[in-house]
């Protein structure tokens, strides 16, 4: 049975390739050349495709499309202009880190920060840089007490601590004073090296005495935010007699700090038994412990600033201070950073420990070797720890702040409205 053909013969059928030429070759087409079809860059019909009602409702589409656009466009331009003109002296990096995590993009400020990790991890070995060591050896001699004084200081110099790195460096470990009252030395401090590797990085150490000093929580205006009695700064005409100031712990509204922050009656997050807690009291005074076993609401509180769970217990460090998951972001906790961490001793005097090159046990060590009998992390990252000391023997109504290391904000960071929650200390 034959194949239906279209009624033409073979030989009259047009050859898409031409006539053959002598020796097999094909020539062109003797037929006018199609122009090549040209693609739609965009998936749609064209216009003289459609119907009025069709064009009119493209129109439509387009125009809501693109008001979408553009909404969102100034609602990102006046989100993240917001974010970099808040008060308060936080960079720009800091800003746009905060302004992530407040949008659920924590995730990317993660990544980032441990992409960068990776490619400038912090240096192995070498020395310190020549401003290091001179604030490390700058000790003060010992000096004759005036005649008007007792002849023993009520708050004598500490004894020197001893150095993680052997041998140590000229005034490594030898402490200092940083603030003073009543010609005693409420506040002093010493430097270190953080461990045997990281020998090109400072850490540190400040001791506060907890008889002579008064301690006051303050919020920071966005962290954890609401509106509390207390200012998140410290305005002109309260001032006088501040000895120091330190940052806080985790953020609180995230729940970072697992957590949660009391202040004059009002509550942000929630205060969680088993969390490592600086608890403020009304006569003043500060105790550091485990929610629900060493400290608890009493009438006498008037602050709590919790942060994830304590690091030294009962003089020694926690045997599960190796655990990643318990110190912050897993894949950061094992990474050397600068690191903050709060302790109290036996006595109830306070140590206070900030760091360049930290890890949580390097962290947890320091404070363990200042003295801390129960110790807690606070804050992380370049942006966040500070711990600041004041003199005020030339202006007693404000002040002078100095930063004990050198970190992002500048030492007058609180005398402008904070973003996050701080310690305030004031000789009594």
């Amino acid at each position: 049975m034959s194949r239906q053909t279209t009624g033409r013969r073979p030989e009259d059928r047009e050859d898409p390739e031409g006539p053959e030429e002598p020796g097999g070759r094909r020539g062109p087409s003797p037929g006018p050349a199609r122009p090549p079809r040209r693609r739609r860059l965009l998936p749609w019909r064209h216009r003289r495709d459609l119907t009025p009602g069709q064009l009119r409702r493209r129109r439509l589409v387009t125009r809501g499309l693109t008001g979408t656009c553009l909404v969102c466009a100034g609602w990102l331009g006046w989100s993240v202009g917001h974010a970099l003109t808040y008060p308060g002296k936080d960079s720009t990096a800091a800003r746009l880190a905060e302004w992530a995590r407040d949008h659920e993009l924590g995730f990317v400020v993660d990544e980032l920060e441990d992409v960068q990790y990776r490619m400038h991890p912090p240096r192995v070995g070498g020395d310190l840089p020549a401003d290091a060591l001179a604030r490390m050896r700058a000790t003060q001699p010992a000096v004759p007490t005036p005649a008007h004084l007792p002849a023993q200081p009520l708050v004598p110099l500490h004894v020197p601590l001893r150095p993680p790195v052997s041998p140590a460096l000229p005034g490594e470990g030898v402490y200092r004073t940083l603030a003073t009252a009543h010609g005693e030395p409420l506040v002093q401090g010493t430097y270190v090296r953080p461990d045997a590797a990281h020998t090109s990085y400072e850490a540190a150490v400040a001791w506060i005495s907890g008889r002579h000093s008064r301690f006051q929580l303050h919020p920071g205006f966005r962290e954890p935010g609401g509106t509390f009695d207390v200012p998140p700064t410290i305005p002109e005409g309260l001032r006088t007699g501040l000895v120091a100031t330190w940052n806080g712990g985790f953020r609180i509204t995230d729940g970072g700090s697992r957590g949660g922050f009391y202040l004059d009656g009002r509550t942000a997050g929630e205060l969680r038994d088993g969390a490592a807690s600086e608890v403020f009291y009304r006569d003043g005074s500060l105790r550091i412990g485990v929610w629900g076993r060493d400290v608890r609401m009493t009438p006498e509180v008037v602050g709590v600033r919790q942060c994830l769970e304590l690091m030294v217990d009962d003089g020694r460090v926690v045997p599960d201070i190796g655990d990643d998951s318990k110190w912050g972001v897993s894949d950061q906790s094992r990474m050397f950073v600068p690191r903050s961490g709060v302790g109290v001793t036996a006595a109830g005097d306070i140590v206070m420990v900030v760091g360049q090159a930290l890890s949580a046990r390097t962290l947890a060590d320091l404070m363990q070797r200042a003295g801390a009998v129960r110790a807690m992390p606070l804050d992380m990252n370049r942006a966040w720890p500070s711990f600041m000391s004041y003199d005020g023997t030339r202006t007693p109504a404000n002040p002078k702040p100095t930063n004990i290391l050198d970190f992002e904000d500048p030492p007058d960071r609180y005398y402008t409205q904070a973003t996050r929650d701080f310690v305030a200390v004031y000789a009594r």
